[in-house]
């Protein structure tokens, strides 16, 4: 009976708002159709989110006098010229550099494989050779599932070719409708929703700025990095310049554990290719000074407005989001995570009591 007590309270005083029925069950609705119509509606959800990046670019010149269509066509036309200059110039120089470096991996073996033996002739009671033939099994085992991984990923998408193709066509197409038909198409959303809706307009002016300036600039920070990481490696020789460019550059989406993670290729592909030298030591002192750049300069610069989130609260929703729906939440891990933290500011905790309120305005502004 007295379960039934706290938990008729709890309802009470989360749940008597009418609005707050309403905006759970929008939410509900809304992770479910992601959840289980994801792969359908995915071409939708990366127009929605490209055009969502590109919106500010078309404000922007409009800010300057340029009439919206006109703002419109030329952010879509930089758009597109982005698009083929990525599929025409950076995936391919990517897709060689890493058909190369699994051609160069039976070499990098052997030289790994000579210098186990060096250790273990140095340190005989340290490193014994069947510690060694574990360790060249082991490692051989994993290259070899990883060779067979991605040869069956090949495989699958030629067979995937005509949907890749239509995909291609489809983005477009949605992110030049959505940017040119805003207005009318968040009339249309607004209309489906309750007229009483200023808790939804709390949150919804709580997260618009916050994800706006997230979002853009981690696409920024990605550029700006992978950019750096490319012309540091070509600058000291490396190897494989654009794919260790591309993965440094990818790292940054992963707060705390990304960089650590880039770290691990790049230190071995710099180890193979110069051994244990200057050249070596140059190229891992300056990809720390690159990591400690992204931390201490150019992560302050973009988010200095982002919202201020626990490194725990970052790394479990990294790994919520991530495992639900992969690349694209671990991209928006912390936007969702500041939606959470939001909506437990805004929720109100009794009749005619919210959080702590955000903005009262509609959300059409």
């Amino acid at each position: 009976m007295k379960m039934k007590e706290v938990l008729k309270t709890w309802a009470e005083r989360y749940f008597s708002d009418e609005e707050a029925v309403v905006l759970l069950l929008v939410l509900i609705l809304g992770f479910a159709i992601v959840i289980w119509m994801g792969k359908m509606l995915a071409p939708f959800f990366t127009a929605l989110i490209i055009a969502f990046l590109l919106q500010g670019i078309v404000a922007w010149l409009e800010r300057r006098g340029l009439p919206r269509l006109l703002s419109v066509l030329t952010v879509f036309l930089i758009f597109i010229g982005a698009l083929l200059a990525l599929a025409l110039v950076v995936l391919p120089l990517v897709w060689n550099q890493m058909v190369e470096l699994v051609q160069e991996t039976p070499r990098m073996f052997a030289r790994v494989q000579q210098l186990l033996d060096g250790l273990q002739a140095r340190y005989p009671t340290v490193i014994t050779p069947d510690q060694i033939q574990v360790w060249i099994s082991t490692a051989g085992r994993e290259a070899t599932q990883l060779g067979q991984r991605a040869l069956t990923l090949s495989l699958s998408s030629l067979g995937n070719l005509l949907g890749l193709i239509i995909y291609l066509v489809l983005v477009p197409i949605l992110v030049f409708f959505l940017l040119k038909d805003r207005e009318s198409l968040t009339r249309f959303f607004l209309s489906l929703l309750p007229q009483k809706r200023a808790l939804m307009t709390n949150v919804w002016h709580e997260m618009d700025h916050q994800i706006a300036n997230y979002v853009r600039g981690k696409v920024i920070e990605i550029l700006i990095v992978g950019s750096a990481a490319y012309v540091t490696f070509w600058f000291f020789g490396l190897p494989y310049t654009a794919l260790l460019g591309l993965t440094v550059g990818l790292s940054v989406l992963v707060p705390y554990i990304g960089a650590a993670i880039a770290t691990i290729p790049v230190a071995a592909v710099a180890g193979f290719y110069f051994g244990i030298s200057d050249e070596f030591v140059y190229v891992v002192v300056a990809y720390g000074v690159l990591q400690a750049l992204d931390g201490n300069v150019l992560v302050p610069v973009l988010f200095s407005e982002a919202v201020n989130l626990h490194p725990v609260s970052i790394i479990l929703a990294v790994l919520f989001f991530g495992g639900i729906w992969g690349f694209w939440g671990i991209f928006f891990a912390i936007p969702l995570a500041t939606l959470l933290k939001a909506l437990v500011r805004a929720w109100p905790r009794s009749v005619g009591q919210r959080g702590q309120p955000i903005r009262q305005v509609d959300l059409e502004d």
